[in-house]
């Protein structure tokens, strides 16, 4: 998966670790920031570099998980966006992919690769 490049989003550093070790063991170039508003940044820093998007939705901080997808969106309408919470994400932005927490490793390798 050379050049897949993923924008993680997480604020807890643990789970952070564990989904970007997971991520770049499958081969994944992985960018690692722990809030939305770094995530903005690095959307609008990367041009078309990234191709998907993966976030908790309750982040530190002032903006969501779904607002920076929403963000991510209009600037790269094909990324693939995944968003990761404990709780349900209502209204959940178009053409996002839901993970409800705990997940299998599994499952979020499917849904990036969708």
């Amino acid at each position: 998966m050379s050049n897949f490049v993923i924008l993680l989003v997480e604020d807890d550093a643990f789970q952070r670790e564990a989904l970007a070790d997971l991520l770049k063991d499958e081969g994944f170039e992985v960018i690692e920031c722990t809030t939305a508003e770094a995530g903005e940044l690095i959307i609008t820093s990367t041009g078309t570099e990234l191709q998907a998007l993966i976030t908790d939705h309750n982040l530190a901080g002032a903006m969501s998980g779904a607002q920076l997808a929403q963000f991510a969106r209009r600037r790269h309408p094909h990324m693939n966006i995944v968003i990761m919470s404990g709780t349900a994400v209502k209204p959940m932005p178009v053409d996002t992919t839901y993970l409800q927490k705990p997940f299998a490793p599994a499952r979020l390798l499917e849904a990036v690769r969708d």
